[in-house]
């Protein structure tokens, strides 16, 4: 009883407050002269900020032409944001840049949702050792990652050298298909001195346990540094592939829309997912070393933490996980 009575009353709240809120935006347009689209725009700096309120407002707007525009195809948003501007009565020569901040955010609202769309697409397609593209992605991996060490053979131990579980590596990319393979391959051909430098620093056992006895015999200074030359020791394209499926969900869960709709200035694609894929190898390879764990054993907590740190900045509407990696140097959704 006090379930459905908690419920009943959740229920009312919820169409009190929608009621509410349809009077206040009723009472705003009419004090103002200007629908909500109008206020967002107007009121709110281009980003995040401005795309995320444009985007809930039209879903739930109770115009169905509004509601839909949020998934129309990228080559109808101009004729979209045409129909609005007719529904909402807006002349577009006395306004002529609410047609172009809300062409702007839509571009960023609708290539959110492509995009979803075309990470899926990758993660859903398996590894096919007889697809001739497969196998030479694979390939350029170990040559990008080992530019000076020759692949004797393409089933071989020597993938293990680059943080795989075993001959071949085409069994580690069940999980999240091509779109694991593809990331790697863009961190090791993009940013190939820091990926490098990870895989080497993954290879090194850890030293951690050392005799009180032998402490004694290091200066302050040699004992600092010994403990910072601390190694890493985890399967790097392993965790690449783990870190893809981080990158993943964050995705899927809307969480990235902050960071995109901050640094794309209008669809985000592909590339600025594999770019905020190698943002999260270098942050989650920093924070695994900061962590300090006993060993391997610890990653999931390890990896846990360091999701709900990422979750928690991209909370913020100003957020860009790697701004340096802006197709533009500003926004232009002004």
């Amino acid at each position: 009883m006090k379930h459905f009575l908690r419920m009943l009353i959740q229920v009312c709240l919820y169409f009190y407050c929608k009621f509410l809120w349809r009077c206040l935006k009723f009472v705003m347009r009419k004090l103002t002269g200007r629908c909500e689209l109008q206020r967002i725009c107007y009121s709110t700096k281009p980003g995040a900020s401005r795309t995320m309120k444009i985007e809930t407002s039209l879903r739930d707007s109770k115009s169905k032409l509004l509601q839909t525009s949020v998934s129309v195809h990228p080559d109808a948003i101009e004729k979209t944001i045409e129909d609005i501007m007719e529904l909402k009565k807006i002349n577009p020569d006395i306004n002529p840049q609410l047609g172009i901040s809300l062409q702007a955010c839509l571009l960023q609202i609708v290539g959110y949702r492509n995009l979803i769309a075309d990470v899926e697409k990758l993660r859903r397609e398996p590894y096919d050792s007889d697809n001739p593209q497969h196998e030479e992605m694979l390939l350029k991996l170990w040559r990008f990652l080992k530019p000076n060490t020759p692949l004797e053979s393409r089933i071989s131990k020597q993938w293990c050298e680059i943080g795989f579980q075993g001959d071949d590596p085409k069994t580690d990319f069940r999980g999240m298909g091509l779109l694991g393979l593809y990331n790697l391959q863009y961190f090791a051909e993009r940013d190939a001195t820091a990926a490098q430098q990870v895989l080497s620093d993954s290879l090194h056992p850890k030293c951690r346990d050392i005799a009180k006895e032998e402490i004694s015999k290091f200066s302050k200074a040699e004992w600092e540094k010994k403990r910072m030359d601390k190694a890493i020791g985890y399967s790097f394209a392993i965790v690449g592939i783990n870190i893809t499926d981080l990158a993943y969900n964050l995705l899927v869960s809307g969480a990235l829309k902050t960071h995109f709709y901050n640094i794309a200035p209008e669809a985000p694609t592909l590339s600025h997912f594999q770019q905020t894929f190698c943002y999260l190898m270098h942050e989650f390879h920093k924070f695994w070393i900061e962590e300090d764990p006993m060993d391997i054993m610890e990653f999931n907590r390890v990896r846990e933490k360091f999701r709900k740190r990422i979750i928690k900045q991209l909370q913020n509407p100003d957020m860009a996980l790697c701004p340096h990696f802006a197709a533009s140097e500003g926004l232009i959704n002004m």
